[in-house]
């Protein structure tokens, strides 16, 4: 861990709350900004995507049309887990331990699916260790490089009208730190996420270089 030596000021309660109420004008506005730019993610135009790639899932061979599961949008993480290797990527996995109950997706129309290039019994292997229940396929054939996935990671969205296909949205690096919660709750703390680039004093680890296996701290 990180060594933090800068602590906030301490002040009387009235200081604090005029310093608090500022922050908060802010936060707002940070919000209202994001939600422009939800609103504009939603509004990109789409691209038609082959609905008929190949996947291995625990009940055989499933299109990428069967991943909507009868769904209108489908999510689908590109994790970093390739055929050989006994662990996967512990940033991936530190995202998948953040997904939610998929039943609130669901309600919204949604699935998620989260994909790997490693044999299903490496995949299954993983799962257990790390006592997931989110549904995972292999990846088969050219999904992940024509999703501009070459060994790193993801999130494509599809949407699907009728057996039509479409992707609408990618994200990579930086992108991927919005369906992380444990890094939301971190930024609400004092000493933050403790990496070197948030500002002095705050910590010296690299972006996300103290992130481990959940079985591994």
């Amino acid at each position: 861990m990180s060594e933090t030596t800068t602590l906030p000021a301490v002040v009387s309660h009235d200081e604090w709350q005029i310093a608090r109420d500022a922050l908060l004008v802010k936060e707002k506005e940070l919000t209202r900004a994001a939600d422009a730019i939800a609103a504009e993610r939603r509004r990109l135009p789409m691209v038609r995507f082959d609905s008929g790639y190949e996947f291995e899932g625990p009940q055989g061979k499933m299109t990428l049309l069967d991943l909507f599961e009868g769904r209108r949008q489908l999510i689908v993480y590109h994790f970093m887990l390739a055929p050989g290797q006994k662990a996967g990527c512990p940033g991936c996995s530190m995202l998948v331990d953040n997904i939610g109950h998929l039943a609130h997706l669901h309600a919204r129309d949604t699935t998620l699916y989260v994909v790997a290039p490693a044999t299903l019994p490496e995949i299954e292997r993983y799962k257990e260790r790390m006592g997931w229940t989110v549904p995972w396929v292999s990846t088969l054939g050219s999904f992940n490089p024509d999703c501009g996935i070459d060994g790193g990671f993801g999130v494509s969205v599809f949407l699907r009208d009728g057996d039509d296909v479409f992707r609408t949205y990618f994200t990579t690096g930086r992108g991927g730190d919005q369906l992380v919660g444990t890094l939301r709750y971190l930024d609400l703390t004092p000493f933050g996420r403790q990496e070197a680039w948030e500002e002095g004093g705050r910590g010296t680890d690299g972006p996300g270089y103290w992130w481990k296996r959940h079985d591994e701290y």
